[in-house]
């Protein structure tokens, strides 16, 4: 049998729950003794936890929380997972709990190097960045984001020595530069994305209020949405209160609105209203001309 076979087949016997010596896994696999050992010590140093008792009633054993993890994965497998993970929290995955739960168990069945591989941080990396003057770009990447059809990156910038976004589409190539980082603790790369993108709070005579009344399912709905939550002020059963500025009320707003239809009625700016029907008429006459 080959190398892999055999060291499956000692996770087998193994995960049985009884304890065996080498001797005895020698015997069972019909091979030599001292293969057994290295096979022994190719699994611990892959992360799997084998238990090694001395002593007249000693042997090998697993860690009995492992037998409840069928699943074998390699340290670049182990990191893809967990990277993925961090991403899918950053993009608001809704199961957060559970996830950071299987990330624990996968973390929890890897050994202490392969833990500081996966939790090291990428190292730098060099970008150029068109259009006619190119320009050559020293980057710590913090986090990738996706928006609306394009991918960003977040990164600290070198050059303008500030935390920056970078849609991947625009970057020509890019190197690794061997330097490594260390990221700010608690960044999150989608709450700085966003909030270069929301409105303000903290200068609220920049902001327009906009009061909506409606149902209860309607309005959560609303204020659950990136704008409409990041900018509500106040909130009761059948109200609520939002504070966002004058381009966007002309831009998003109404579009975001539209699809509610009578489950919510604009108290106020009667811009806003006015707005609104507008976009109403302009669909209506869309479809009138068919």
């Amino acid at each position: 049998m080959t190398k892999a076979v055999n060291m499956l087949s000692i996770l087998w016997l193994l995960n049985t729950g009884k304890r065996m010596t080498a001797q005895q896994l020698a015997e069972e696999l019909e091979i030599n003794i001292r293969t057994v050992y290295r096979y022994i010590d190719a699994l611990c140093a892959s992360g799997v936890p084998i238990i090694s008792d001395a002593g007249h009633n000693g042997g090998y054993s697993l860690l009995h929380e492992f037998t409840k993890a069928p699943l074998f994965f390699d340290v670049d497998e182990q990191k893809a997972l967990i990277h993925a993970a961090s991403f899918a929290l950053e993009a608001g995955y809704p199961f957060s709990e559970f996830l950071n739960r299987a990330i624990t168990k996968l973390k929890k069945y890897t050994n202490p190097e392969q833990l500081d591989y996966i939790n090291r941080h990428e190292i730098g990396f060099d970008v150029i960045q068109p259009p006619a003057n190119l320009e050559l770009e020293s980057l710590d990447p913090y986090g990738l984001i996706y928006w609306k059809g394009n991918w960003y990156v977040i990164a600290f910038c070198h050059l303008r020595l500030e935390i920056r976004s970078f849609r991947v589409n625009r970057i020509v190539s890019l190197s690794r530069t061997g330097i490594e980082f260390d990221r700010p603790a608690d960044f999150s790369a989608r709450s700085f994305f966003l909030n270069g993108l929301l409105p303000d709070l903290d200068q609220p005579e920049q902001l327009i209020s906009i009061q909506i009344e409606g149902n209860n399912h309607a309005l959560d709905d609303l204020c659950q949405h990136w704008l409409f939550g990041h900018a509500l002020i106040r909130r009761s059963e059948n109200h609520a209160h939002f504070m966002i500025d004058e381009q966007s009320i002309d831009t998003y707003v109404p579009y975001y609105l539209l699809p509610y239809g009578r489950a919510i009625k604009i108290l106020e700016p009667l811009f806003l209203k006015e707005k609104m029907v507008m976009v109403t008429s302009e669909l209506v006459k869309h479809y009138q001309n068919f």
